[in-house]
């Protein structure tokens, strides 16, 4: 498994670890579902500024250590892309459901580390609900942050729990679901962070550029390029931005 040259966590000496779940940002790889929305250019773009504002988010967090899981061909990009700031590591074996498994198997194990690991697309999070998700491991065995979907946007857990995420249902409106009912049969206790929701789909983006024009503070860069994709949008009259 590779990483990247600075294989350090900000704030390594912290029992609080956030490990964002990221891709390098190649077309068909990252966002695909928004491509009849965004131009294949500003689907990367925009990938790019959700990455770089979920980062600044992350260390904006006390004490608390940051880094990156991503699928191992990605980490010498995703180094280059974050200046090599961040701790880049490199899952072991394919799909989401193995990057989970490998933040809890490098972070967790044999550590009694509460470890979070968040999504990319979501740095419009108040900063709160990541602080109350780390306390509340502090009673708990797993944290789960709900999407309104049915998924999830971060997972949070003291140990490794090599069989919580089974390969069946990631990605599908039944994957929190499915989430819950393994961790019950394996006798551990789940709390529940405040729902919210990720940028997936059409509505998503434009519900986050309708915030983001009331208060672009939450996500700096995001809320730039989005003002810069609706003019182009507006001009165009197709309502798709081709930045």
């Amino acid at each position: 498994m590779k990483s990247s040259s600075n294989s350090v966590l900000r704030s390594s000496g912290s029992d609080r670890v956030l490990v964002i779940m990221a891709k390098a940002p190649r077309a068909g790889a990252v966002k695909t579902r928004l491509a009849s929305s965004l131009s294949p250019k500003a689907v990367i773009d925009f990938y790019c500024c959700l990455l770089e504002d979920t980062l600044a988010l992350a260390w904006s967090l006390d004490d608390v250590g940051v880094a990156i899981m991503c699928p191992d061909s990605d980490v010498n990009e995703l180094a280059q892309l974050t200046g090599n700031e961040a701790s880049i590591v490199g899952q072991k074996g394919e799909g989401l459901a193995a990057a989970l498994t490998s933040v809890f198997a490098r972070f967790a194990e044999n550590r009694e580390r509460r470890t979070i690991a968040f999504n990319s697309d979501s740095p419009h999070l108040p900063r709160s609900v990541l602080e109350d998700a780390f306390e509340m491991l502090a009673t708990h065995d797993v944290v789960v942050g709900p999407t309104y979907d049915g998924g999830y946007y971060l997972v949070g857990a003291k140990a490794s729990h090599p069989t919580l995420f089974a390969h069946d249902g990631m990605g599908t409106s039944s994957a929190l679901e499915r989430l819950h009912s393994r961790a019950r049969a394996l006798g551990l206790s789940v709390g529940f962070a405040a729902p919210f929701y990720d940028i997936d789909v059409a509505d998503d983006l434009a519900r986050l550029a309708a915030e983001l024009r009331l208060a672009p503070a939450r996500a700096p860069r995001t809320a730039r390029w989005l003002k810069e994709w609706e003019l182009v949008a507006a001009q165009s009259g197709t309502g798709r931005g081709e930045l």
